[in-house]
């Protein structure tokens, strides 16, 4: 089967037209035209039903389609990194990152990468999980680095665990729950006089938690203060009230600081992020992404010391 063949189904299968599928490729329409019907004979059937000015894909194409592009695209992939390794570069790379993982990671790799690998493309997202897996998934996202457990593992992917980070809370070093704590630890009611900054917790968390405190430490009900970004939560804290619940190593320049402490809770929360690295399976990496997973590491094994 000839990839060029494949090439030029996809840009029909993508634009819906033998016209614009043969302007994007720099081909003629007869040209193109040959090469489907080429591929048709290989395959066995119609991959298109050609109605008057429309063109439908048929079941066979429509099986066909994500198969052939991923074909495609993993022999681009091949072709770039080939390249690059002969003239000794390493690519780019797109990473999204949740929200525990941005906060421990997003700025040190920028840096890193500057300081290190100034030639080298990144950019970095962040988001909700789930989207993110569609757009690794549509290859608009080279890899993620999320709490898995928000992952549903797939044959499609490849799963990796990079480290468990503790959770819990935490408050500004004034606070005056600190003042009346008991000797033992804070009961959890205590916090309840205060609003409560989170991320969105995943059902785990939430079924942890309540397992720990009771009813009233549903997510729904406990937090008051909610967005994805951890390091607009962790200084929210350090200038109110507010009590931070998450991962403990995300908040680890306060707490080195003295400006923020961690509650010493009665009983202990015993609550994690299980936080890993997720690529497409079978998918050829450039060079970069070697560079970035000893990265992550890195950064995992110092939270897992320092937090």
């Amino acid at each position: 089967m000839n990839l060029k063949h494949l090439t030029h189904w996809l840009a029909l299968a993508e634009t819906g037209s033998f016209s614009r599928a043969a302007e994007k490729l720099f081909i003629t329409q007869s040209a193109l035209s040959r090469s489907i019907q080429v591929l048709e004979e290989e395959l066995g059937g119609p991959l298109v039903d050609r109605v008057g000015k429309k063109n439908e894909l048929t079941p066979l194409g429509l099986s066909v389609l994500e198969r052939a592009r991923r074909i495609v695209h993993e022999a681009q992939e091949l072709k770039q990194g080939a390249a690059l390794l002969q003239q000794g570069g390493l690519g780019s790379l797109r990473v999204g990152l949740g929200s525990g993982p941005g906060a421990l990671l997003m700025t040190p790799w920028l840096t890193y990468v500057a300081q290190h690998h100034p030639a080298v493309h990144v950019s970095v997202s962040r988001g909700a999980t789930a989207l993110q897996l569609q757009q690794l998934r549509s290859r608009e996202l080279d890899a993620l680095v999320v709490d898995l457990r928000r992952v549903v593992p797939a044959p499609d992917l490849r799963i990796e665990v990079m480290a468990q980070l503790r959770a819990g809370f935490i408050c500004r070093k004034s606070h005056p729950l600190l003042q009346s704590a008991r000797p033992g630890g804070t009961a959890f009611e205590a916090l309840l006089d205060y609003p409560m900054a989170s991320i969105p917790l995943s059902d785990e968390v939430a079924r942890i938690l309540v397992a720990h405190y009771g009813s009233l430490a549903d997510p729904h009900r406990l937090t008051g203060l909610e967005c994805e970004d951890i390091a607009s939560l962790i200084e929210t804290v350090t200038h109110t009230d507010a009590i931070y619940l998450g991962i403990i190593a995300a908040a680890r320049q306060g707490l080195q600081s003295g400006e923020l402490v961690e509650i010493v809770m009665d009983p202990p929360f015993v609550g994690s992020a299980h936080l890993g690295m997720v690529t497409l399976a079978g998918r050829t990496e450039l060079p970069v992404m070697a560079v970035f997973r000893q990265f992550v590491a890195q950064q995992m094994q110092r939270a897992l010391e320092t937090a």
